[in-house]
């Protein structure tokens, strides 16, 4: 192996003195696999071991949900204060590697709650989802009080505090993407005028005030991390600066790993796309492998810990380029695949020995949100197919793909509204 590549698989130490054995890390997915009663099972334990075995540093989980009347989808894991962590050690172990560390990643979806689901959804302002004709998917927000915004700091500590007791080495703090943490840094969402609306000192308040609650209520050992927008790729969003201005405010705060990302379900840029009226850039320019990392190295310049970069890499050359410093010596650290593992689940491995370009699924329907879940719904057969002991399919079916997962999602969501009876009733 050359010089360049081999910083692919040079350690790296977090600021608590942590190390992981290569710059890779398996970045979270959605992956709706979660057994009766949103706990981890032996599908997710099988899925995550064939992470370990193909040879990845980090690990993430999917969204693990603090609050059970708010998921990402109906298959989703919760875990809080009351929960039984019996289940949540089983996959600790499954997914921890004899020198790699294992992160449980943490969401509230705030306002990006399926309306099929029945709940109340939260946000910091009321302002409605626009997805144009899918806008009714959604639930209608309802602005959350001071009160619920301290439950909300509270759910968060109290599931970190679950994560460390069940043995993961990590918790992951999800700001990105459009969900809640990350509504309340976006000016386009964040319409409030008291301590956590305003300028972005205020806006970041939440994010602050979990990560210090987090801190505070672990072991030094334990590591944070924070994932991050780079922008929202919408217009008066929240931006580069923004980004930056936040950065700053974790600097203070002991973060191990913040990870770059972009986006959300109205401008969903993790997929490489924007909504047209929000493009600045050609479209193309955005589905470009890597292509958060010259947002990453300018956000490197003011951050303290390392920066992860996740978005569409999938040939060991590019990694390779994502990890090289700019002309003022800054640049990304560690580097998140996501779909690449799903299709390739020991991509790592493979790239100790030689280039593979992982080539994924390109679905040119006309319209593009259908498409886009037709992406989606095809890697979610990939996932389904590990968690089974199975090897991946790439040639399956978009349209199958996708109706089948509607199907399956319609299933989960009636075991799910089953059990928030039945939790209800039991209490």
């Amino acid at each position: 192996m050359n010089t360049k590549a081999s910083k692919l698989f040079q350690p790296l130490t977090f600021p608590n003195g942590k190390t992981v054995p290569n710059r890779l890390c398996k970045a979270a997915m959605e992956e709706n696999l979660s057994d009766e009663g949103q706990i981890p099972g032996d599908r997710l334990h099988r899925l995550y071991r064939s992470w370990v075995e193909g040879g990845v540093g980090l690990i993430l989980t999917g969204n693990v949900m603090v609050a059970p009347d708010a998921l990402t989808g109906p298959g989703g894991v919760v875990l809080q204060e009351s929960t039984d962590i019996e289940p949540f050690k089983r996959w600790a172990e499954a997914g921890k590697s004899e020198d790699g560390q294992f992160w449980m990643q943490i969401n509230h979806p705030g306002r990006q709650v399926y309306a099929a689901m029945g709940e109340t959804a939260l946000s910091p302002s009321d302002k409605k989802m626009d997805m144009g004709n899918f806008s009714k998917m959604f639930a209608q927000p309802r602005a959350m009080t001071e009160e619920e915004i301290e439950v909300l700091i509270q759910r968060f500590t109290a599931t970190s505090k679950q994560a460390e007791l069940a043995g993961f080495t990590g918790v992951q703090v999800h700001a990105a993407h459009g969900y809640l943490i990350s509504q309340f840094l976006s000016p386009l969402t964040n319409l409030r005028s008291d301590q956590w609306g305003g300028d972005i000192n205020n806006r970041s308040r939440v994010l602050i005030e979990i990560v210090k609650r987090i801190r505070q209520s672990v072991k030094p050992e334990f590591c944070i991390s924070v994932k991050l927008n780079s922008a929202d790729f919408q217009k008066g969003g929240f931006e580069l600066n923004d980004a930056k201005a936040v950065i700053q405010l974790l600097n203070e705060l002991d973060v191990d790993l913040v990870e770059l990302s972009g986006g959300s379900y109205e401008s969903p840029a993790m997929q490489g796309r924007v909504a047209e009226k929000d493009a600045e850039k050609p479209e193309t320019t955005l589905r470009r492998e890597a292509y958060f990392v010259d947002f990453a190295r300018e956000i490197a310049s003011v951050a303290k810990m390392p920066i992860m970069v996740t978005g569409g890499i999938l040939r060991r050359a590019v990694a390779e380029e994502a990890l090289e410093k700019d002309s003022a010596g800054f640049g990304v650290e560690m580097l998140g695949l996501a779909q690449a593992m799903a299709f390739q689940p020991d991509l790592p491995n493979q790239w100790r020995d030689h280039e593979l370009e992982i080539k994924l699924p390109q679905v040119n329907w006309k319209n593009k949100t259908f498409a886009a879940l037709a992406v989606m719904a095809i890697t979610k057969v990939q996932l389904k197919r590990l968690a089974q002991g199975k090897l991946p399919k790439a040639n399956v079916s978009p349209f199958f793909s996708l109706i089948g997962d509607q199907i399956e999602t319609n299933k989960r969501t009636k075991r799910y509204r089953r059990w928030r009876e039945n939790t209800a009733q039991a209490v």
